[in-house]
């Protein structure tokens, strides 16, 4: 296989028509086939208002990008036969130990029914209840008074935790799929049963071993105005999806350089919180191509990695009644560990392989890994929300058309 190079100018120029449209300010894409590097491109700005290019180097929020990293690292203890998947989050939080959901239909947060604890296959898969502030319904009201989000600057995770715990599920575990910050519990997890704080693991046992020296919960020091701008094309608050508008101004300013909480971390978000370049990005993406082997290193099993990218659920994502916040159709898409699987292309009316896996961010960076094409291909940009315009879609069909044999 190989790459035409008339479709490489296509994507160039989609790229650049986003720019040009004030769409994105820039973007990066990195493509890599067989381990080898097969396409790259920059445009555009990091930094509107200093002139900035956004180029190779560009460092950017990743936000639920780090939903794999997170699930690896958890993957990782597993290996070591530290617990099983089915184990209740209680066994580790005992906050979580006494749990109510919300009866079917609730319009309060007080109609409540006892539920189990969710286990730590479901925190993993979306299906335990948890959810996020941007979505809707009664839970995600409560979060959002409460400020469930899990921003850089709100202090340690296991307080933050703690807050979450107190509230209901918004479903009986395992009855459907809720986007969710199961991810961050699960980042919690990772501190008790390690007895290390997050970040500290996540250097340790992935970033380090990999050669991804510049991921982190806070912009490296000495990175400077290599830190991109976040833009958004919305009234108010980029991540208030429930209340958002769109303004006259496409790329309005967010956070930047100099003033972000991004730069001074306190809360190590595993759903949501880490800062990457999209070189350290597509070291991490290859080393899940490769099966768990990467830099040298080996962080997992091959037969776990095998199991993280299939499909977890009972059908697909549609099948199980999903009310949140999404930016591609779940039809024909299911759920893995940290990610999810394209089950039939045809379903998620977007071209791509079956076993297709990858997720993406609130800032619209994105990634997947085509085994049966051998490719990494990881997108990088700063615009929230994600589902303010079709790139994702877009882009993959643009990546397999221009593959050639």
């Amino acid at each position: 296989m190989g790459f035409d190079p008339t479709a490489q100018t296509h994507i160039r120029n989609w790229m650049q028509r986003y720019v040009d449209q004030r769409r994105y300010a820039g973007s990066a894409l990195l493509i890599r086939q067989n381990g080898k590097e097969a396409f790259f491109h920059a445009c555009g700005r990091r930094c509107i208002e200093n002139n900035l290019l956004f180029l190779r180097d560009s460092l950017v929020r990743i936000y639920s990008m780090t939903k794999p990293v997170t699930s690896v690292a958890l993957m990782m203890l597993l290996e070591k036969g530290l617990f099983h998947l089915d184990a209740p989050v209680s066994e580790f939080l005992p906050e979580f130990a006494s749990m109510q959901a919300l009866i079917p239909d609730a319009t309060r947060i007080d109609q409540v029914e006892d539920a189990p604890s969710p286990s730590l296959h479901q925190l993993l898969t979306h299906t335990s209840g948890l959810s996020y502030p941007f979505n809707p319904g009664v839970l995600p009201k409560a979060m959002d008074e409460r400020d469930l989000i899990f921003s850089p600057e709100q202090g340690p995770l296991a307080d933050r935790v703690n807050v979450l715990a107190q509230l209901p599920l918004a479903f009986q575990p395992g009855t459907r799929w809720e986007y969710s910050v199961g991810i961050d519990v699960i980042g919690r997890v990772i501190e008790v049963v390690s007895g290390t704080s997050l970040d500290v693991f996540l250097t340790g046992h992935v970033f380090e071993p990999l050669g991804m020296n510049e991921t982190a919960f806070s912009v490296p020091a000495g990175a400077g105005d290599r830190f991109a701008s976040l833009y958004t094309p919305l009234e108010g608050d980029a991540m208030a999806l429930n209340a958002a508008k769109s303004g006259g101004e496409t790329l309005r300013l967010v956070d930047c350089a100099g003033q972000s909480p991004f730069e001074a971390t306190t809360t190590f978000s595993g759903g949501g919180g880490l800062i990457s370049t999209i070189d350290d990005y597509s070291t991490f993406a290859e080393m899940l191509r490769n099966k768990g082997t990467g830099n040298g290193a080996s962080l997992l099993g091959s037969k776990t990695t095998d199991f993280m990218f299939r499909n977890q659920l009972p059908g697909d994502i549609a099948s199980m009644g999903p009310q949140s916040f999404a930016e591609q159709p779940m039809e024909g898409t299911g759920f893995g560990i940290g990610g999810a699987v394209i089950l039939n292309p045809a379903r998620a009316r977007c071209p791509g392989s079956v076993g297709d896996f990858g997720w993406g961010g609130m800032a619209s960076t994105y990634f997947w890994i085509d085994p049966v094409n051998d490719l990494s291909t990881v997108f990088f940009t700063q615009l929230s929300p994600s589902s303010s315009y079709p790139s994702r879609a877009e882009l993959k069909a643009l990546v397999h058309a221009a593959l050639v044999e």
